[in-house]
């Protein structure tokens, strides 16, 4: 539980979280909602099916019952999703690392990436779990700490009446037409749900965890429960950015930057080695993860690699750390907050996974033909979608169902050509 909450938040909810809730409110916690919600729905639609068919990868299921080109298509939307999401989190960490210690963002890439691969590819998938649980408690004190500072600066009442004064504390909002607008009640529940039914139900690297779990109900307590912990996660680090606001007075800082600065000029020099480690550890938690299931996805999705060839799954695994620290330097930082960039990326492919996933709970399509082709517009839906403004929350949830709806119609047009 704590490895799959360590893995999805990582660096992000520690430095972009603070910062949304320091630049507006407390709205972010409504995906939180939606979260928990997702995960009750991956427990007893998808997990079931993980179990019963005792795969490693998840796109087995996928390939067994539609064939290997289908697997590896899931597998290679899989691979884009995690380099490009992943790439966008390890740039959130360069960020912070170079306000910290000054170092450029090349070389933070490289020494972060460099130590991850280390124990990576030394320990494989329980030295990651484990140290991901370990990784998650060194960060939440992270913000802990933080709260703690600026509490014991100020009169509570004082943070209070500012806080609400402020209207810093806002989590529920109404306003705005919810098709356009992500944090808007309804697009934030509704999305939020559908988005973490794609990602913790069809996304590897989530799921990963769940299998590793002795028994399904195991997996089950797992997944649930790390929704409740993210909520609280999230709760946490907004908390942590009205209180920096309350410190700063409410300066203007550049974005992202907010949580770090308070870090660089206000923590003392011992706690900031500590919330350095944080941040290194939220940072590590996500790209270990990301190497371990990038590399177990190729080797058994693409390469059909034996489990005692060892070499190359390390050799493998080495590839995507490089890969992964490519495109971390590729990026540049938008206009947007890192957190929300990340969401965005992973919401272009969650929705054609979903598709693939929804006709396996079904038996309303057979053929090969018809799931890819869902699985194509549902993409090319996404674009549209972003083209014409809507809300990325709920690019998931429409681009899946037009994409079934597609996989549904060509099934019968097939069905019919074939009589």
């Amino acid at each position: 539980m704590f490895s799959i909450v360590a893995t999805e938040t990582s660096v992000l909810t520690f430095i972009s979280v603070p910062g949304i809730a320091y630049r507006g409110d407390w709205t972010f916690l409504q995906l939180s909602l939606g979260y928990i919600l997702g995960r009750i729905l991956v427990s007893y639609f998808l997990l079931p099916i993980y179990y019963k068919e005792g795969v490693v990868s998840i796109y087995e299921v996928l390939g067994e019952k539609y064939g290997h080109i289908v697997q590896k298509t899931a597998s290679g939307l899989f691979l884009c999703t995690r380099i490009f999401a992943d790439g966008i989190r390890y740039l959130a960490t360069a960020v912070i690392i170079q306000v910290i210690t000054g170092w450029n963002i090349p070389i933070a890439v490289c020494v972060i990436g460099g130590c991850t691969l280390i124990y990576s590819i030394t320990g494989g998938i329980k030295t990651i779990i484990w140290i991901d649980a370990l990784q998650f408690l060194i960060y939440l004190s992270g913000g802990i700490i933080v709260i703690s500072l600026v509490v014991a600066s100020f009169d509570i009442s004082f943070i209070y009446s500012q806080l609400f004064e402020s209207s810093k504390i806002k989590i529920f909002n109404f306003s705005g037409n919810p098709i356009f607008t992500s944090m808007n009640f309804y697009s934030a529940i509704i999305g939020g749900t559908i988005f973490s039914f794609a990602s913790h139900g069809t996304d590897y690297m989530m799921v990963q965890r769940c299998l590793s779990c002795k028994d399904l109900k195991s997996a089950k307590k797992a997944m649930i429960g790390s929704g409740i912990f993210v909520f609280f996660q999230f709760g946490l680090f907004l908390l942590a950015g009205s209180l920096i606001f309350i410190y700063f007075e409410g300066m203007e800082i550049q974005k992202d930057r907010e949580f770090s600065t308070f870090i660089l000029e206000v923590i003392p020099s011992g706690l900031r080695g500590l919330l350095l480690a944080g941040v290194l550890s939220a940072a590590m938690s996500t790209l270990s993860s990301s190497m371990n299931s990038l590399a177990s996805s190729t080797i058994i999705d693409w390469m059909k690699v034996k489990s005692n060839q060892i070499s190359k799954m390390r050799v493998v695994s080495v590839f995507w750390g490089i890969v992964l620290m490519g495109i971390a330097l590729m990026f540049d930082e938008s206009d947007k907050a890192i957190v929300i960039v990340g969401f965005r990326i992973a919401s272009f492919t969650y929705g054609g996974l979903l598709v693939l996933f929804l006709c396996l709970k079904t038996d309303l399509i057979q053929n090969q033909i018809s799931i890819l082709l869902g699985l194509i517009t549902s993409i090319f839906t996404v674009f549209l979608l972003d083209k014409y403004g809507i809300a990325w929350t709920w690019f998931v949830l429409i681009s899946a169902l037009i994409g079934f709806i597609i996989a549904i119609i060509v099934e019968k047009i097939k069905a019919k050509l074939s009589v």
